[in-house]
Formats: C-alpha cells, sequence, structure tokens
C-alpha cells in the first residue's frame, strides 16, 4: 500500500510557488495578493481561514483577512465583496463559509466577480469547468486532481466511483475525472444517499471517492483489492482515550481498507492540505491573467 501523503505534496507545491514569487520580487513586481472573508466567531472557520492566511506569508504572498462581526448584514457583506471585486491591487478573495444564517450563501458566491473567484464556485466557473474551458477548479477536487497526477495514477479507462455529489467536491470530481487530461479519461459512477446497493459499485471500482460525510463509512468489503482510495470526509469523533477526547477520521474506515487498497489517502494529511495549495496556485492563475506576468489563459 502506497500512501498518497498530501502534506508531502502540498509543501513541494507551495515551495514552486514561493520560488515563483522569489523571482517577482527580484525583478521588482507586485506579488500575488489574496483576500479572505469571515464573518462572525466560528471555530472552525477561523482555524480554516487561519492557515490560509499562514499559507500566504510562507510562499510569499500579500494577503487581507477582513474579520466582520456576527450581525454584519447581508447589504454590508455585499458592498465589501464589491469592493474587493473593484480593488485592482486583490488578484483573488474567498468568503469564507458558512455564514450566519441571515445571509444567503448563494446570493453571496453569485456577487463575487468570476475573474477572482479563486474558490471556483461561482456558477461561471462551474460552467467554463463543465465545458473544459480554462478556469479556477475548486481547490479541493483541483488537489485531489493534482494527487492523482503526481502519484502517477492510472486513470485512463478506469472505473471511478465518486460518493457524494456536492458541488464543492462531487460533481466538478464526475467532471474531471471524465474530461480528456493526464488523471482523466475515466469512466465515472457519481453515487448519493438515494443510491441503491452502494457496495455493488464500489467493490468493481478501480478508483472510490469517498465525499459524503459520513464517518468511516467506506469499509474493506466495500472495496476491491487494490482500489485506489482517495478519503475527502474530515470529522471529530469523540474518543475519551485520546488527550483532546476526540480524534479525527475521514469519510473510510482507514485501518481496513488501507490493508487492501494500492492507494489510499490519510486523513489527516491527505486531501486537507492540498486544498490550501491549490487555493494558492489558483491566486497564482489569478493574478497571472490581471498582470499579464505569466502563461495563463484564462479569459473569464
Amino acid at each position: 500500500m502506497i500512501l498518497l501523503d498530501g502534506r508531502k505534496t502540498s509543501a513541494k507545491i507551495k515551495e514552486e510557488i514561493a520560488a515563483t514569487v522569489s523571482q517577482m520580487k527580484q525583478q521588482n513586481q507586485r506579488v500575488p495578493h489574496l483576500a479572505a472573508v469571515l464573518v462572525g466567531m466560528d471555530g472552525a472557520s477561523m482555524t480554516y481561514v487561519g492557515a490560509k492566511v499562514r499559507a500566504c506569508e510562507l510562499v510569499g504572498f500579500d494577503s487581507t483577512l477582513i474579520e466582520l462581526p456576527e450581525d454584519t448584514s447581508e447589504r454590508e457583506l455585499l458592498n465589501q465583496i464589491k469592493a474587493l471585486n473593484n480593488n485592482p491591487d486583490i488578484d483573488g478573495f474567498i468568503v469564507q463559509l458558512p455564514l450566519p444564517k441571515h445571509i444567503d450563501d448563494q446570493k453571496i458566491l453569485m456577487a463575487i466577480a468570476p475573474n477572482k473567484d479563486v474558490d471556483g464556485f461561482h456558477p461561471v466557473n462551474v460552467g467554463r469547468l463543465t465545458l473544459d474551458l480554462p478556469t479556477f477548479i475548486s481547490a479541493t477536487p483541483y488537489g485531489i486532481m493534482e494527487l492523482l497526477e503526481r502519484y502517477d495514477i492510472p486513470t485512463s479507462g478506469k472505473h471511478v466511483v465518486v460518493i457524494g455529489r456536492s458541488h464543492i467536491v462531487g460533481r466538478p470530481m464526475s467532471i474531471l475525472m471524465s474530461q480528456k487530461r493526464k488523471a482523466g479519461n475515466a469512466t465515472v459512477t457519481v453515487a448519493h444517499s438515494r443510491t441503491t446497493n452502494l457496495e455493488a459499485l464500489t467493490k468493481k471500482a478501480d478508483i472510490v471517492i469517498a465525499a459524503l460525510g459520513i464517518p468511516e463509512f467506506l469499509t474493506a468489503d466495500m472495496v476491491k483489492n487494490d482500489a485506489v482510495v482517495i478519503d475527502v470526509g474530515i470529522t471529530r469523533v469523540d474518543d475519551p482515550s485520546k488527550k483532546k477526547g476526540y480524534r479525527i477520521v475521514g469519510d473510510v474506515d482507514f485501518e481496513s481498507v488501507s490493508k487492501k487498497a494500492s492507494h489510499i489517502t490519510p486523513v489527516p494529511g491527505g486531501v486537507g492540505p492540498m486544498t490550501i495549495a491549490m487555493l494558492l496556485r489558483n491566486t497564482v492563475t489569478s493574478f497571472e491573467r490581471a498582470t499579464g506576468a505569466g502563461p495563463s489563459n484564462l479569459e473569464i
């Protein structure tokens, strides 16, 4: 069994980005600038945003963190987004989800300029992905594709089962895996909560991507020998034996499935670190498009 090490791979990607940024500085160019908007004090969101800001510092980006109170109105947030859209010094920005209940997530995401939507959530970018046009790819699917490519996982002609149909992971993964690309040309089945006899599908799959949000759902009896298993889930599970009182698990029962898989991502340390690395790469792409400083052919 080979571990698909997201920490090691993401560190390599960050080194590559940092080298590019260093060259920009040597040539007295401005560097990519990523902004993040955080509304409220959600603990998980604060952790995620903090990690993104630290990643920017690590690779030499400029970064801006805009922290707004929980009672920020939808109109106030839309005004903030408009200001970021119109700021030429900001190459890309994210609005950290979830938002407070009184704010419409979709309305906010729709307000982000597609050419600064480095999360890849805007319908324009999703549509371009569907049409196989240059676009921002959602960071988590992008990170999975990068892992598959860097570990030279054969995908052409393989049967891939994606468990989960979210617009953030499941749907874009199904599109990417079926496209004509290095980690593509696969035959893809999308399974979800209404799928009957799921086990019959996963047992035949060469690659299983678990993105359903149920801890340790995929077990060894559901996969065939030498399958490639990608675990997108991350959940805290109570565990009194641990110092913190909990352990972090994915959607895959790692202990049992790893004994049958040819390749598998761990949780933590698999897909998660790749997400931030690919967000940084999307920001570089946006910078190149805006400044003409690189080979980007992204025209949104």
